[in-house]
C-alpha cells in the first residue's frame, strides 16, 4: 500500500468479553506500523455484552441461540460503514455462518487464519495443543481444519477447570489461580508431545504473556490483528485477497 492511502474500516462484533474486545484493539494498534494516527486502522467496534452466553448455548444447552444477535450486530457494523468483519471470540466463530449469510462484506476468520498460521509449525509430530474453552472442543471447532492437514488436536483433560479460569478471568483478570490453570494446560500439552500451543480463547489471550513453554504459542487474537491490519492495508485493485478469500463459506 502507497503511503497516504485510505485504510479499510473494520468492524468488530466485541463484548464476548469487553476486555479481550479492548484486548484486540490494543493489539490492532500495536502490530500497526504507523508514525501517526493516520496509519493505523480505522474500527467500528459494537461491544455487545448482552450476546446471549455461548457457554450456556452450547455447553449447558440451556442459553438463547447468539446467532441472531450476532447477524444483527453484523448487519448493524455494515451499515455503519465497515468494510469487513472480525470477532475476537473463538467460541463464537461457531455461529459465523449466520453472520457470513447476514452481510455483504469479508468475515475474516479468526479460526481459519489461526490454522492456516499454525499448521506449518506442527511438523515434527503433527499435533497442536489448543488452549481453549471446554465449548471448542466439543464443538470441534478446530478439528476439521487441522485433520485436513494431517494435524490432530490435543486438549487438556480438566474442562472443569478451564471454564472455571475463564469465569475467574471475566471478573478479575489478574486472577492467580486462573494463571496457574493456564500453566498447568500448557506444560500437559506440552508433556502430551505438542508441537505447538495455540491460545484459542480470548479470556487467556489476556493472560497469554504467563505461559512459560520451550515450545512455539500461537495466540488466535494476534493472528486476528494481523489479518484486520493486512485488510485494512490492502488496495482494492481487484487482486488475490477478494472477498472470497476472506470469506467463510456459510
Amino acid at each position: 500500500m502507497t503511503d497516504g492511502a485510505a485504510k479499510r474500516r473494520i468492524g468488530v462484533l466485541g463484548g464476548m468479553g469487553p476486555e479481550a474486545t479492548v484486548l484486540f484493539m490494543s493489539r490492532v494498534i500495536k502490530l500497526t506500523p504507523a508514525r501517526d494516527d493516520r496509519d493505523h486502522v480505522p474500527l467500528i467496534v459494537d461491544d455487545n455484552t448482552q450476546v446471549p452466553s455461548r457457554i450456556k448455548a452450547l455447553i449447558e444447552k440451556t442459553g438463547d441461540d447468539p446467532a441472531p444477535v450476532l447477524a444483527d450486530m453484523a448487519r448493524r457494523l455494515e451499515a455503519a460503514g465497515a468494510e469487513a468483519l472480525a470477532m475476537p471470540c473463538n467460541t463464537a466463530h461457531h455461529f459465523a455462518p449466520a453472520i457470513v449469510g447476514a452481510v455483504d462484506i469479508p468475515f475474516l476468520n479468526m479460526v481459519d487464519l489461526a490454522v492456516e498460521r499454525v499448521a506449518p509449525l506442527a511438523q515434527a509430530n503433527k499435533r497442536v495443543g489448543l488452549l481453549a474453552s471446554p465449548a471448542v472442543r466439543l464443538i470441534g471447532l478446530f478439528d476439521r481444519a487441522f485433520a485436513e492437514r494431517g494435524i490432530s488436536l490435543l486438549y487438556p483433560d480438566d474442562d472443569d477447570r478451564l471454564l472455571a479460569a475463564i469465569r475467574a478471568i471475566k471478573v478479575d483478570s489478574t486472577d492467580a489461580s486462573a494463571v496457574q490453570t493456564l500453566r498447568a494446560a500448557a506444560t500437559e500439552l506440552t508433556g502430551k508431545g505438542a508441537d505447538v500451543l495455540v491460545i484459542a480463547c480470548s479470556e487467556f489471550s489476556i493472560i497469554a504473556d504467563t505461559v512459560e513453554s520451550s515450545l512455539a504459542v500461537v495466540d488466535t487474537i494476534d493472528v486476528l490483528a494481523q489479518a484486520a491490519i493486512d485488510f485494512a492495508s490492502h488496495q482494492d485493485d481487484g487482486s488475490s485477497n477478494s472477498n472470497g478469500d476472506w470469506r467463510m463459506s456459510a
